[in-house]
């Protein structure tokens, strides 16, 4: 019997079959992947968190080393002229009539001469700092974000540290010392926006913002170790060089063990660097990804409506601060973020500074502000997921606000000086929980392509604020508390209008972000 197409089954198939979907890899965002397969946290991020963070102790070894270097030593009466040394100030006394307690070289104040009618100087060469930490932060952000990478850019900034901090210790002249403490603050800056973005973006979304918190802690216990580093090393020059050698000993036996971030990989279209960084991940945290499984930009992955102006996955993507001003959605979140940024940025550092103004024991001083701080990041921390962004950062502000608000009220003789000390650390307390909130908040806001970018942005406003801060504790009394107290509430009412990032994904592209905020209320 013959037999017909029409009667066998497989004869009516077709010839050629179309290739099947699950031939097809299946293309998966970082956070997908991490959460799916990696693991969000686990050994490797553990790891290097750390290792990365370590960073975060020499931006302040680099940046408060100025309140040890700078300040105003005590004075002695000589016994060659009239000298009161229960005086405040030598402005008036003779010359010879007094000599400073621990020499010349004590600081520079004792060594330039830095007070009365020079004592702008002082000022001047924190300002400056903080001014080459603005121009550092945003050429390091773009250069994280493009060729050099996080942990290319990590690398040159360090170097630098390490050689300016060393040659700052003999500076012949004052103007020679600003110039070196100019070029400090330049790669100063780039220090901790570097670290904070490399060792939170391996980290899975529900993880990152108490991964993010806790970098501040190792900022924290910089300056608590400087303050101890500071009291055995009472020569200014030799601070110099105590606090420059650990950037040396991180770059020989941190730096090694640091890997690049693969989400740098992957919009620079490394992503076979990226899949083996995955796969290392997956494996250290006792894991391992499957066949079939590919990274891909948010835009590219299997899950994500297709835009058909997208970039192939091959080719890199680069962003800047042009493509954010663009962009209706991020142009006012930079705006925003940009304001909070500055406005926390003038109290916390001011608070900071003003130490010199309290009257009491500096060392003991600095410490007790350090160890304040610590427990604003863990409680903030533990706050983050459970009240959003947003909320945490008003209220913080708000209380800082406050505590200077009543600091500036208080009069500085007597059991008021311990008062105003009492607000100035609640001050801080509240003000360090707004300042790591922000880098975690400002980073969220952004995606990969331009984060570094827009956090750069972000840490310019950070040392505007930290240039206006000394001279706004050269005024001395209460105005500073006064200041600081109005930055702080006007800082909450900003806040205020930023979006909330709790839960939303770490966007890969600008594509990627306004496509996945449609239908979320957003600014």
């Amino acid at each position: 019997m013959a037999v017909t197409p029409s009667s066998d089954p497989e004869l009516r198939l077709p010839f050629l079959q179309p290739p099947t979907k699950e031939s097809e890899p299946e293309k998966i965002t970082i956070d997908d992947m991490l959460v799916k397969y990696c693991g969000e946290f686990g050994w490797w991020q553990l790891r290097h968190f750390v290792l990365t963070s370590l960073a975060w102790a020499l931006e302040a070894f680099h940046t408060m080393v100025m309140i040890f270097a700078d300040r105003e030593p005590e004075f002695m009466c000589s016994g060659s002229g009239y000298c009161d040394e229960k005086a405040k100030s030598i402005c008036g006394f003779e010359p010879g009539s007094w000599e400073w307690v621990g020499g010349s070289g004590s600081s520079t104040v004792a060594q330039w001469g830095l007070v009365c009618g020079q004592k702008y100087k002082i000022g001047l060469v924190q300002g400056v700092f903080f001014f080459g930490c603005m121009i550092g932060a945003g050429i390091f952000g773009h250069l994280s974000d493009s060729k050099l990478g996080r942990k290319g850019s990590l690398r040159v900034v360090c170097i630098l540290n390490a050689l300016f901090g060393c040659l700052t210790a003999f500076a012949p002249d004052y103007w020679t010392y600003l110039l070196l403490r100019l070029l400090t603050g330049f790669s100063t800056g780039g220090v901790g926006l570097c670290a904070f973005v490399l060792s939170t973006e391996p980290v899975g979304p529900k993880k990152r913002g108490i991964a993010g918190m806790s970098t501040f802690y190792f900022f924290s216990g910089g300056i608590a170790l400087l303050s101890g580093i500071a009291y055995i090393f009472r020569s200014w020059r030799e601070l110099y060089i105590a606090s420059s050698i650990p950037s040396i000993l991180f770059l020989a036996l941190v730096l090694p063990f640091i890997s690049e971030s693969p989400r740098w990989y992957l919009v620079r279209g490394r992503i076979d660097e990226a899949m083996k960084l995955m796969s290392a991940i997956a494996i250290s945290n006792g894991s391992r990804l499957p066949n079939g499984v590919v990274v891909a930009l948010d835009e590219d992955a299997s899950d994500r409506p297709k835009n058909k102006e997208q970039l192939p996955t091959k080719e890199a993507l680069s962003g800047s601060l042009i493509d954010v001003i663009r962009s209706p959605t991020m142009r006012i979140r930079l705006f925003l973020a940009v304001v909070v940024n500055f406005l926390c940025s003038v109290v916390y550092y001011g608070l900071s500074l003003n130490v010199v103004n309290l009257e009491t024991n500096l060392y003991i001083n600095v410490l007790l502000n350090a160890v304040a701080e610590m427990p604003a990041y863990a409680i903030t921390a533990v706050l983050l997921d459970k009240f959003g962004r947003k909320p945490l950062a008003v209220g913080t502000l708000w209380f800082s606000g406050l505590f200077c608000l009543i600091g500036s009220l208080m009069r500085s003789d007597g059991v008021w000086k311990i008062t105003r000390m009492v607000c100035g650390i609640l001050g801080i307390f509240g003000m360090a929980g707004t300042y790591n909130l922000l880098f975690i908040y400002t980073a969220e806001l952004f995606p990969t392509v331009v984060r570094n970018a827009a956090l750069g942005s972000a840490t310019q406003a950070v040392q505007m604020g930290a240039i206006l801060a000394p001279f706004v504790v050269v005024l001395g009394g209460g105005l500073p508390f006064a200041v600081f107290a109005v930055c702080g509430i006007m800082g909450g009412f900003v806040a205020f209008y930023l979006p909330e990032t709790l839960n939303r994904p770490l966007y890969d592209t600008i594509t990627g972000l306004e496509g996945g905020e449609n239908g979320w209320t957003q600014v």
